[in-house]
């Protein structure tokens, strides 16, 4: 098993993408990158922590590999946006690639410059950066779609990006 960090915007989105993928064996909201222990949401949220809002993914990459986890990364969120995602505003929405290994960073940079010239028109400002302390998010974040599907932002925010994974990565979802 590996793990890698992926901050795309909130949580709960990136979350709702990442648990539907095969290989994928655990997926846990939370912080990284900011200059403050324990950081609590509402301080993340209020931009003063330096965190950012990111994923921790756990995978099998005998099932599904880290090039592939980036490509359901680039896709299902706007990389070329610096510190946003649709309405969410600020340092804690960055795009981010924390990884965990030498590999994982070679990987992640071959990527970036990939889909610069194929998916996206505008420059990637995605940070690539060694992953640092992972601080898990308040219990009530974890699985939030899947237990707030009614929530306004969810049911607004969430839906197409699950429907663009369904397009885009049929093959990759579990059953």
């Amino acid at each position: 098993m590996e793990t890698v960090y992926l901050g795309a915007g909130c949580f709960w989105c990136v979350e709702a993408v990442f648990q539907k993928l095969r290989g994928v064996s655990s997926v846990a909201s939370g912080y990284m990158g900011g200059h403050i222990k324990n950081p609590a949401y509402r301080e993340v949220c209020n931009g003063t922590t330096g965190h950012a809002e990111v994923i921790e993914v756990v995978y099998d990459p005998s099932v599904i590999s880290f090039n592939t986890l980036l490509e359901v990364f680039w896709t299902t969120h706007d990389p070329t946006t610096l510190n946003r995602q649709g309405a969410d505003r600020g340092t804690q929405y960055r795009s981010a690639i924390f990884y965990t290994t030498d590999s994982q960073k070679d990987i992640a940079i071959d990527s970036k410059a990939n889909v610069a010239t194929t998916i996206w028109n505008d420059p990637i400002v995605t940070e690539i950066v060694a992953a640092e302390v992972f601080y898990k998010a308040e219990d009530y974040h974890q699985n939030y779609f899947e237990t707030n599907p009614e929530q306004s932002y969810c049911a607004i925010v969430i839906p197409p990006k699950i429907n663009k994974l369904k397009q885009k990565f049929s093959q990759l979802i579990k059953e």
